[in-house]
């Protein structure tokens, strides 16, 4: 089968389209032939060793995190899916081959396709959908009447967060480029502020928590916006030693080596009363049945910016180390021949 592989350390030469093996598939192992994938910033910082330090990977291997599709085959001890059913995962971190014909899944990972959505549609849910859920829901523990302030809200992950967070019932304030102002207030944004004439701080203050996607000085920033007592989460920001500890399930060096790594930026929280949190996004099954429910009630929609098939996978990445997507971009895996 066609898969789209790694080959190593470093940039888009270390990328190939090849004849791949078939995956196995264990018992509790759903086959699934692959409509669509969606890429990701973490698929290039893997390839590029950006988390070398506690994700050792085994070249060559398939890329891609998330995918939608249809059940070709199950494992003798798979419940609730059958032949055909279509379904969406965001799938095992450190296994990943999304970007192939066929992935095997295992069925705690796998959640069927809300009804109104396409396959691209759902490709692009996954990794995005989950991130912002667990980010909001259980990170910051948004309720209604909640300000929340969302660093970068335009990208993959923020236009999932801004109507999450508007499900939930926050009021949400958000930065976009003048080329996202438009979509973010379509998805519910209380307040948006352009980053390229505006200084954030200058115009939002008091708020009770802010994601942050950004990270950098985007980061600090958003330190002075949330008052104080109150939450920084980053998905962009270094990680500190709870990431460790808790995400990783790892002990010994490299808690330590994620305290030295992160203190300054946890002082400049704590010189500002707030607390910092960079957290890793968990593959669930479950939660994405959650977001199935919100996108077919019609509380999240999936913002997709463009699709390539599978011969064009090097042009996604392309377009996606470029910055400045507004949602996600897809591959989809068109038939052979």
């Amino acid at each position: 089968m066609r898969g789209f592989e790694f080959v190593g350390y470093g940039g888009p030469e270390k990328m190939r389209l090849s004849e791949v093996p078939p995956p196995s598939v264990g018992p509790t192992d759903v086959l699934v032939r692959v409509q669509a994938a969606g890429i990701n910033p973490v698929d290039f910082r893997i390839r590029e060793g950006a988390m070398r330090s506690f994700d050792h990977r085994s070249f060559p291997f398939v890329a891609g995190g998330e995918i939608a599709g249809t059940v070709e085959s199950i494992g003798s001890s798979v419940e609730g899916f059958t032949l055909g059913e279509t379904v969406f995962a965001r799938l095992n971190k450190s296994l990943l081959g999304g970007l192939a014909e066929f992935v095997a899944v295992d069925q705690s990972l796998l959640a069927h396709i809300p009804a109104n959505l396409s396959f691209p549609e759902a490709a692009g849910v996954p990794l995005a959908g989950l991130t912002a859920l667990q980010m909001l829901r259980d990170e910051l523990k948004i309720t209604p009447g909640y300000r929340l302030y969302i660093v970068g809200g335009a990208g993959g992950v923020g236009t999932f967060a801004i109507q999450i967070a508007k499900h939930l019932g926050a009021y949400v304030a958000t930065t976009a480029s003048p080329s996202g102002l438009a979509l973010v207030t379509s998805l519910g944004a209380d307040e948006v502020v352009d980053y390229t004439t505006t200084n954030v701080t200058d115009v939002l203050h008091g708020f009770d928590g802010a994601l942050d996607l950004r990270g950098g000085n985007d980061l600090v920033a958003a330190m002075r916006v949330v008052k104080a007592g109150g939450a920084i989460v980053s998905v962009a920001g270094i990680p500190e030693p709870q990431t460790a500890r808790v995400d990783l399930n790892r002990k010994g060096l490299l808690p330590l080596i994620f305290w030295f790594a992160s203190r300054k930026v946890r002082r400049a929280a704590k010189l500002r009363g707030v607390s910092y949190r960079r957290p890793f996004m968990r593959p669930s099954g479950a939660d994405l049945t959650d977001l199935a429910t919100m996108i077919e009630e019609g509380s999240v929609r999936v913002i997709v910016e463009a699709t390539y098939p599978l011969h064009e996978a090097a042009a996604a990445f392309a377009h996606l180390e470029r910055g400045h997507a507004k949602g996600k971009i897809i591959v989809t895996l068109e038939p052979e021949g």
